[in-house]
């Protein structure tokens, strides 16, 4: 790490000196790496540093080197600054707080409050019920703290999927009802009243859990506008098997909206009716990125594609 980076943790936290404790884990394709740095003399014992280093060349694992990849990636670390710098101070849910955040050449670093430190060391491999309960409850105040805002320097289309983004993904797609009812199902998507902030990538592995239950998110890059049924669906079928998406599908969604509108001034059963129907249509959307991604991913399931057979027809 360059020593102006060290100079920034050091100022930003008012340690004495610093250690590289352990790396957490890498970036995806090589983009650099977030890691756990230990502290003198501070307030904490360690914060965790996330220090993006952009190649000149990408190294996708599955394949997909090509600019536009490469490209999206850059932004999406442009996002997560922004949105630490200017939007994350907002959050009703739980977060690392963001102590700088600093640019220099090619590489981005920034310096995030330690979560397992905080209160939240656990990490999750299955869910039960009331771990579920608990990362909805996360999403709908997150959707509540932003609900009507305009995602100025965010991505105008949060998650990663969405389909302006994933040409490739869309070109190589064998199933065609899907292929060309892609664009129908993103305009459905998209054109919903009742907009808010999406955490684009909340995936069970973006969130941490503490001892009494409560969860924390991480990993930003993908926030922006969007429907919170995209968090909503991609976060179940991130944690649920087949069978379980469908059976708890109410429960799910009843969850959401109980603890959504709980957080609201007061109860907007419009935002609701809109949101509840476009569940299904946020299913069929991620299906037709991992259709195209990744044709035998494990998520490919025949409940995934009854419910996209159903949106085509109602489209």
């Amino acid at each position: 790490m360059k020593e102006h980076f060290k100079s920034i943790i050091l100022e930003s936290t008012r340690a004495s000196s610093l250690i590289e404790k352990e790396v957490i884990q890498s970036l995806w394709s090589g983009y650099g790496k977030i890691m756990r740095v230990g502290l003198e003399d501070a307030t904490v014992e360690s914060v965790v540093i996330k220090h993006v280093q952009l190649p000149k060349a990408a190294n996708h694992p599955r394949g997909w080197n090509t600019d536009i990849g490469h490209q999206r990636k850059v932004k999406s670390y442009q996002v997560e600054t922004t949105w630490y710098q200017t939007y994350s101070k907002d959050s009703v849910a739980r977060l690392p707080q963001c102590l700088a955040v600093e640019t220099l050449d090619n590489e981005v670093l920034m310096v995030l409050e330690d979560l397992d430190e905080a209160g939240y060391p656990l990490r999750k491999g299955s869910v039960r019920w009331e771990e579920i309960a608990a990362c909805l409850a996360w999403l709908a105040k997150f959707h509540a703290s932003y609900l009507g805002k305009k995602p100025a320097g965010l991505w105008e289309v949060g998650t990663y999927w969405h389909l302006k983004t994933r040409p490739q993904e869309l070109e190589v797609l064998a199933d065609q009802s899907l292929k060309k009812a892609a664009a129908a199902i993103d305009k459905k998507l998209n054109s919903c009243t009742y907009k808010t902030f999406v955490h684009g990538d909340a995936k069970l592995a973006n969130f941490c859990f503490a001892k009494n239950g409560q969860v924390a998110g991480v990993d930003f890059q993908y926030v922006g506008g969007g429907c919170g049924m995209k968090d909503v669906a991609y976060f179940i079928g991130s944690c649920l098997s087949e069978r379980d998406c469908e059976r708890l599908e109410e429960q799910i969604l009843d969850t959401y909206f109980e603890c959504l509108q709980n957080e609201l001034p007061k109860r907007n059963e419009a935002l609701e009716k809109e949101w509840r129907s476009l569940y299904r249509v946020a299913w069929a959307d991620f299906h037709r990125f991992l259709k195209g991604w990744s044709p035998s991913h494990w998520k490919i399931n025949s409940y995934s594609e009854r419910v996209t057979a159903e949106v085509i027809k109602n489209l």
